[in-house]
């Protein structure tokens, strides 16, 4: 942190000629000293992580209940099922699809599907993701839940290994989060790009956080959570991040979430960059919903209030990206270089280091598990180079909705 608040010195007293010293310093704290004590955090704790491996018993493993909320997911939805059925899990099991008013064959589709443990209710209306979690959970019987989307697809041991690893975590772990990858990465550079905020980015960010013993969205596309404290909670509540809005009352109650990086999920992306917009807003808008009816998290005296007030700084550094860094690099290319410049370059070997140690953890997983890393070249340059210019701005879009707007809907299908 103080490397970096000596380098930008500079930085400050140069742009502080052209505006005033007070907006200066959180111009550049926010595109530069804030995000660089970040990655180096980082770096240094990926580089520290000696997580122990989940623990492999003979105790029988425990019946669970899953629950796959599907809207108009016609063309994916028997695949989904089938890796449930193929999956690697000794245990017993129970998997309730909530068809929460679609309007294609979705139904049709799960009609034709004949497993004995599954169940389908089929919802008459469309009434959001949260209403058909919820309405799956009335018919849960076994006291471990885990939520699937209706467009993913589970590689064939992710079940084990995240029950086993919520089962080896601390006896205070009430969730865990699975692996979320891209499923439809060859379908165009929209979703190549992805897969390696997937892979990289949002991966890394939850293997950290749970090296603090604080993970904090359990991500409704594949987490696992104790039945009786989801009914105690009220099940998910009718937000738009209903994700992140259960995580933070878990942590508020004072339980642990965790991480089972090696439980792979992979999702259908979105594939036009006006979905990933919308996506994108969604979940910046989830983060301001969790702030407003958890901002007590803020003041807990645990490790994972750290990440808490990390999360605090996400919006103001969209913010100052959006309105000062990218206007910046249009500046510089008419050779005004008041924010960005040729000393901008110099933190291309920082993101480089970092993302290939995020590449490293990630891929020795993979192997692992049996999985391999595809070779992407030209969709990693255009998410290390370009990724931020679209999805910063969709963030602060977001949180300007959340703050705005009544509205509560998903806004991608």
């Amino acid at each position: 942190m103080g490397f970096s608040i000596y380098a930008a010195d500079a930085w400050v007293t140069d742009l502080s000629r052209v505006i005033s010293p007070w907006a200066a310093y959180p111009v550049i704290y926010g595109i530069a000293v804030v995000p660089g004590f970040m990655n180096a955090f980082l770096v240094v704790s990926l580089l520290l992580d000696r997580r122990p491996r989940a623990r492999q018993s003979s105790e029988r493993l425990p019946g669970i209940s899953i629950l796959v909320a599907a809207y108009n997911e016609e063309e994916s939805i028997a695949s989904t099922i089938e890796s449930i059925a193929r999956q690697h899990y000794e245990g017993p099991l129970q998997v309730i699809v909530i068809n929460d008013g679609s309007k294609d064959s979705t139904a049709e589709k799960l009609a034709g599907l004949n497993y004995p443990w599954l169940q389908v209710l089929n919802l008459e209306r469309n009434g959001g993701k949260a209403n058909a979690l919820n309405a799956g959970l009335a018919l849960v019987r076994h006291r471990l839940t885990i939520t699937v989307d209706g467009d993913s697809y589970l590689h064939h041991s992710a079940l084990h290994n995240l029950v086993r690893r919520y089962m080896s975590d601390p006896p205070t772990t009430r969730a865990v989060a699975g692996a979320v990858l891209v499923r439809n990465s060859r379908k165009n550079m929209v979703t190549a790009i992805q897969e390696w905020d997937y892979f990289h980015g949002i991966a890394a960010i939850k293997r950290l956080q749970s090296l603090y013993q604080g993970t904090l969205v359990a991500q409704g596309a594949f987490s696992i959570y104790d039945t009786a404290l989801l009914r105690d909670l009220g099940g998910w509540a009718h937000t738009v991040g209903e994700d992140i809005v259960l995580t933070w009352a878990i942590l508020e109650r004072g339980h642990r979430v965790g991480f089972a990086e090696n439980a792979c999920l992979f999702t259908n992306a979105p594939d036009t960059w006006l979905q990933f917009i919308r996506q994108r807003q969604r979940w910046s808008r989830g983060l301001i919903e969790a702030f407003k009816s958890h901002w007590r998290l803020l003041f807990k005296p645990r490790m994972t209030t750290l990440f808490i007030w990390w999360n605090l700084m996400f919006p103001y550094m969209d913010l100052v990206y959006t309105f000062a860094f990218v206007p910046g690099l249009v500046l510089a290319l008419f050779g005004v270089f008041w924010i960005a410049g040729p000393m901008t370059l110099l933190v291309l070997p920082l993101a480089m280091i970092v993302n290939y140690l995020m590449f490293t953890v990630q891929a020795k997983m993979f192997t692992e598990q049996g999985l391999k890393v595809r070779r992407n070249v030209l969709g990693f340059i255009f998410y290390a180079l370009f990724y931020s210019v679209v999805l910063q701005p969709a963030c602060v879009l977001g949180y300007i909705k959340e703050l705005v707007s009544r509205s509560k809907n998903w806004g991608t299908k």
